[in-house]
């Protein structure tokens, strides 16, 4: 089997409030990027695809690739106009695999562990996705702010990546997706669920395999990556090449 690792660095940050893209914003001494670059680099996957804004791709080569020499990122590609667009551009630049894992450049803590947990949902179901149980009730309400009913929170579950699914299979639902011009798209779940009408495998993730994408967010983001002292995992890596 091949495994390819599309991650998305295309993001503009909006919410973060910096004149910096949050995926470049320093953490811990280097880029917020490095984090999920580096653990894909330790992970069984084959090659990753790194798909960026419109005009970071020099910048992402020389400065993120080659500066902590990411072996595993045998493409950099631009991203679209929104999240799934980038991530199609993504899967056209994939010519062979078996099992595509697809990631959130704005999660730094993602582990080896939940990555293989999603490819072997996605080997036996088609699909593997991380997620992790709320721990909050959650309300529906409507367009006036009203509660229109509260869900059972033992079914509720809030999503994460990698979202991992066997190569045919993504490839068709996001064709299906663009094909019929379908908005509002929030995750690659979803693409599966609207394209094919095809359920979803969830695999455990991890409360701290966080989406950093405010402030607040780079707070915790400061405290995880000191606890996990990644930083001395990532200069061990660049001695080692």
């Amino acid at each position: 089997m091949k495994y390819t690792a599309i991650i998305l660095a295309a993001g503009k940050g909006s919410r973060m409030d910096s004149d910096v893209y949050k995926q470049y914003m320093e953490l811990g001494g280097y880029p917020l990027i490095c984090y999920p670059l580096f653990v894909f680099e330790q992970s069984r996957v084959d090659e990753i695809v790194l798909v960026t804004g419109e005009d970071e791709t020099e910048y992402c080569q020389t400065q993120i690739v080659d500066k902590y020499q990411f072996h595993k990122v045998r493409k950099i590609v631009r991203g679209g106009s929104e999240r799934y667009l980038s991530v199609y551009q993504g899967l056209c630049a994939i010519e062979d695999t078996d099992i595509v894992l697809i990631h959130d450049g704005a999660r730094p803590f993602v582990t080896v562990d939940i990555i293989d947990r999603t490819i072997c949902a996605a080997e036996q179901y088609g699909t593997g996705v991380a997620a992790v149980p709320a721990k909050d009730t959650v309300k529906i309400a409507d367009e006036q702010h009203f509660v229109v009913c509260t869900p059972d929170r033992g079914t509720v579950w809030m999503m994460q990546t990698p979202q991992t699914f066997r190569y045919p299979l993504i490839c068709q639902a996001y064709e299906r997706v663009i094909r019929q011009h379908i908005r509002d798209i929030t995750d690659d779940a979803m693409v599966v669920e609207c394209g094919l009408s095809q359920p979803v495998k969830l695999v455990e993730g991890s409360y701290r395999n966080i989406k950093v994408t405010t402030p607040e967010d780079m707070e915790i983001a400061s405290v995880f990556a000191e606890s996990t002292k990644i930083d001395k995992k990532i200069k061990k890596f660049e001695k080692e090449y």
